[in-house]
């Protein structure tokens, strides 16, 4: 009996569970949040990755410009201004009011020609005496030479009655003595004519003193007086003026520029030279120097170098600012125009061709090129790009066609 009772289960032990279901739910929103966090981190690597192949790439840039075959020849560059080697501040050597003034700025003059005038009523006045003077001298003249002829005639008639012993050799003298009288008469009043004739013509370089002549053909470049000025030949009175207007003969232009004296040797006598005025940057003009001023000008270690122009321009004008190449040798003609150059950093090579990448609103086009000849430090570009177009220098690899790009600072 005690053995059936001890194998009996003991049923005091058993409880009902209230909690039915708790711990399958908790896991279900533990596995929930769980996902939750792993998408949330795999949109933000895929934003991550997203922004690093959508973010613009910093570049540097370069822009297509136009080069010439010059710049291949090129030994040595220097600055200067265009200048004319015949140049004049016209003046005059009398004193008085200007009256008249005939040209202004840019006018065209030829040698002689009468620029300007000053009042000349007084040294008119006196030119006109002195050429009454001649008149009056003149007619003395001519009155001394009626009196040495009729004083001939008495020495002749009375040369034959002396002859003759009809006169005394004392009434003869007399004869004489009036005939070398009236001849002596003559040769005064010739030289007196030959004084009025000299005092006429300081009277006339009295009067063409007054009036103010171009020295040379040549422009007017400054009009430095106006009607009514005092013109003095030193102006050192208050209110006066020396020169009226300033000229310079334009077929005479020519470059002055500077040479570091420790570049002398690139340089010499009648070598070519490439002119670039900064009024005038898209035209080359070929020039030669001319000479070397021989001096070296201490406080800058310099030489002024002289260069004339092959051929002139009417757009090239005094004062204007310009760049001279010096060349090792003479562009052909066929080879002066200019050319699209690009830095060579530029044109890289993909898929076996040369290509570039044109920055056009914030993208990059790959475009391909094809390269010529070196200038300078520049590479010459025969077809597929623009003077003005900004291309990505030394583009890297990972640069492709239509990408987006940033200019950064070069």
């Amino acid at each position: 009996m005690s053995e059936s009772k001890s194998s009996e289960p003991d049923l005091s032990k058993l409880k009902i569970s209230r909690d039915r279901g708790v711990a399958p739910a908790v896991s279900r929103r533990r596995y929930g949040k769980r996902i939750f966090i792993a998408v949330l981190i795999l949109l933000l690597v895929a934003g991550l990755i997203a922004r690093n192949v959508m973010a613009p790439v910093e570049v540097e840039t370069a822009t297509v410009s136009m080069a010439y075959r010059a710049q291949s020849y090129t030994l040595l560059n220097a600055t200067g201004y265009v200048v004319a080697q015949r140049k004049a501040a016209v003046a005059s050597k009398a004193t008085g009011r200007l009256e008249w003034l005939g040209v202004r700025e840019g006018s065209i003059v030829r040698r002689n020609e009468v620029l300007a005038r000053l009042e000349n009523r007084d040294v008119t006045a006196s030119m006109e005496q002195a050429a009454a003077s001649i008149n009056v001298a003149q007619a003395n003249l001519e009155q001394g030479e009626a009196e040495f002829k009729e004083a001939e005639r008495n020495f002749n008639r009375s040369r034959e009655l002396l002859a003759k012993n009809f006169v005394s050799p004392a009434a003869h003298d007399t004869a004489i003595g009036r005939l070398e009288k009236a001849r002596a008469a003559v040769s005064g009043y010739r030289a007196a004519i030959t004084v009025a004739q000299a005092n006429h013509r300081a009277a006339q370089v009295a009067v063409e003193q007054t009036l103010i002549r171009a020295p040379f053909d040549g422009v007017v470049l400054t009009k430095n007086a106006n009607v009514g000025d005092v013109i003095t030949p030193f102006s050192s009175a208050t209110g006066s003026q020396a020169a009226v207007v300033t000229m310079a003969d334009m077929t005479t232009l020519e470059v002055e520029a500077d040479v570091s004296e420790s570049n002398l040797a690139r340089v010499k006598l009648d070598q070519p030279c490439e002119i670039q005025l900064d009024a005038l940057p898209d035209t080359r003009f070929r020039g030669r120097l001319l000479r070397l001023v021989p001096t070296v000008d201490r406080s800058k270690a310099t030489v002024l170098a002289k260069v004339r122009f092959a051929e002139l321009d009417p757009r090239i004008l005094p004062e204007m600012s310009a760049k001279v190449s010096f060349l090792s040798q003479e562009v052909p003609a066929a080879e002066r125009g200019a050319r699209i150059a690009v830095h060579p950093a530029a044109v890289v090579s993909r898929d076996g061709k040369s290509v570039v990448f044109v920055m056009r609103e914030g993208r990059v086009v790959q475009t391909a090129v094809e390269a010529g000849d070196k200038l300078g430090e520049l590479l010459e570009i025969r077809s597929g790009a623009a003077a003005g177009d900004k291309l990505v220098l030394r583009p890297p690899e990972k640069l492709r066609d239509g990408m987006r790009v940033v200019s950064g600072a070069r």
